[in-house]
């Protein structure tokens, strides 16, 4: 009896371990995913997004060199 305990608690381990590290890569995997999406997201210039940033920056100097009465 107590040998057939023994099986199945190395069973159980040697399970529990595999689906551990099987947790583990999966998290390591999303990690990089999550790495990669956010260094292509930084890398990636947009003309069009530029020119407003650009047409923002004129427009609040101009408001605070009191360029316009109404404000």
């Amino acid at each position: 009896m107590g040998e057939l305990m023994a099986g199945k608690k190395k069973k159980m381990a040697a399970a529990l371990a595999a689906v551990s590290l099987y947790m583990q890569q999966e998290e390591a995997a999303a990690e990089e995913q999550q790495k990669a999406q956010a260094q292509q997201q930084r890398a990636q210039f947009s003309p069009w997004g530029q020119s407003g940033r650009q047409d923002m920056m004129a427009m609040r100097r101009l408001v605070q060199i009191r360029a316009f009465t109404r404000f």
